[in-house]
């Protein structure tokens, strides 16, 4: 086995160490079992010699890549104990491990050749929480609710839009945790922090992303979405952004932004909003197809007919 990884197992090793960040602590606490942290699940395995301590992230990618060049055998094993190890340690917190971490998990590691049973075992999957608010025994009743949903902020949608540009905004915001709640995107309301305001976020895919949202009559250009690309950069490195803005972006501005620095946004305007709300549309869809464009060309907001 060759020992370096491609570009691409790279990719996914970065992934899957941001995804598991959360599920243990690095270093076990001074009064804590010395097992619930990622340190003492790899002795116990005996793999410590794969944990370099320090900064978290870098360790645990660096921890997952070497066992995975060296110790291949041991992958799955190594991977089922952080989970399993993990659950326990979060099972009391708001922020547990879900059905969604655990699928997102699951898909990483296929891609880079493995397949762990009792991760995709229905009952284990099904006693998880789950992100989306939206619970049905069948995937039609699921699709039903959603769409009843989406009626519904169809008509908010038409209502908002007569309302003086001094009330718009506070509801527009409203709208839109209404609309990501609907999609199971967690959605978290706006926050202050020290010298900067977000307007919200969400996860999708595995991925956070922090939100800007504007309804102005003028179009949104350059300077604003260099704004939240700071923003986004000032977080944590695997942070995203949308940028809404109902009136659409300026040429020259996403002309000028594509040409700039590497990008981690996207943006989203009115009319894909419109169509997402008619049902010509379906959002999730959207956001992957601007991503995937956005990494392929730069561009953040890409015809939404060429999806």
């Amino acid at each position: 086995m060759s020992m370096s990884l491609t570009l691409k197992q790279s990719q996914i090793f970065s992934q899957l160490a941001s995804l598991l960040y959360g599920f243990l602590p690095g270093n076990p606490h001074p009064f804590a079992d010395p097992k619930i942290s990622f340190g003492g699940v790899a002795s116990q395995l005996g793999l410590g010699d794969y944990w370099q301590g320090g900064s978290k992230l870098p360790a645990i990618q660096a921890l997952l890549e070497n066992v995975f060049l060296y110790k291949n055998t041991k992958f799955c094993d190594l991977v089922l104990a952080l989970v399993t190890k993990g659950i326990a340690y979060k099972y009391r917190k708001a922020d547990q491990i879900t059905k969604e971490n655990i699928e997102k998990l699951n898909e990483l590691i296929k891609i880079i050749g493995f397949k762990i049973p009792d991760l995709y075992d229905p009952q284990f999957l099904d006693c998880l929480p789950s992100n989306s608010p939206i619970s049905s025994q069948t995937p039609i009743k699921s699709e039903e609710k959603l769409l009843a949903k989406i009626k519904d902020l169809d008509k908010e949608f038409i209502i908002m839009s007569s309302l003086p540009a001094n009330q718009r905004g506070f509801a527009f915001e409203k709208f839109l945790y209404k609309l990501f709640e609907s999609y199971g995107f967690n959605p978290h309301p706006s926050f202050r922090l020290i010298g900067e305001q977000i307007d919200g976020s969400l996860d999708f895919d595995g991925n956070t992303y922090l939100i800007e949202a504007r309804w102005r009559d003028q179009q949104t250009g350059f300077s604003d979405l260099l704004t939240l690309q700071g923003k986004v950069k000032r977080k944590a490195e695997w942070s995203r952004g949308i940028f809404i803005s109902m009136s659409g972006f300026t040429k020259d501005g996403l002309q000028a932004f594509v040409r700039g620095d590497r990008t981690s946004i996207i943006g989203i305007t009115g009319q894909d909003l419109y169509l997402a709300l008619h049902q010509q549309k379906n959002f999730k869809d959207l956001i992957r197809f601007r991503v995937r464009r956005a990494a392929e060309t730069g561009e953040i907001v890409s015809p939404i007919y060429d999806l």
